[in-house]
């Protein structure tokens, strides 16, 4: 009997231990279970964020989707997006009057859209990497050329 109770407080005391690791979770870890709204990013040094927050406002004014990531770069705009669970039907569609719309109000701009999880999480990577003071803005601009890459193969 005593040998029951001790293994049943060992068990207790692992899981208890075990469920408080007081670990910073990154946003990356997170992204595909909940809305991480990272914010707009701009690859290059001197320039400013408003045009870009003005994008992912218009983006995020859908109604379908509900987590938008916009990243700027020296020649293209990124704009990656998750869609509503019923939504997802018409994902192509949704596609289609997103980017319409964009080319619509932004027409100098080159828009690259994206409904794919992976690059969504690639762009998530990407703002806390640029957080850190070591990565510098010209392994930004190659890394987002990198995504946007990533982007145009698979379509």
């Amino acid at each position: 009997m005593r040998a029951i109770h001790r293994w049943v407080i060992f068990a207790c005391l692992f899981f208890l231990s075990s469920c408080n690791q007081n670990l910073q979770v990154k946003d990356s870890h997170l992204t595909l279970m909940k809305t991480t709204n990272p914010s707009p990013l701009v690859t290059q040094k001197n320039k400013s964020k408003d045009h870009v927050k003005k994008i992912e406002q218009d983006v995020n004014s859908v109604p379908q989707l509900y987590d938008v990531a916009v990243v700027k770069g020296k020649k293209d705009t990124l704009v990656v997006y998750k869609v509503k669970h019923l939504h997802r039907f018409r994902m192509k569609k949704i596609e289609k009057d997103v980017n319409k719309m964009l080319e619509e109000k932004y027409p100098d701009e080159n828009f690259t859209i994206s409904s794919d999880y992976k690059i969504f999480l690639e762009t998530v990577r990407l703002e806390e990497r640029m957080k850190s003071s070591k990565f510098t803005h010209q392994k930004a601009e190659k890394r987002f050329n990198q995504i946007v890459k990533m982007t145009k193969d698979m379509k």
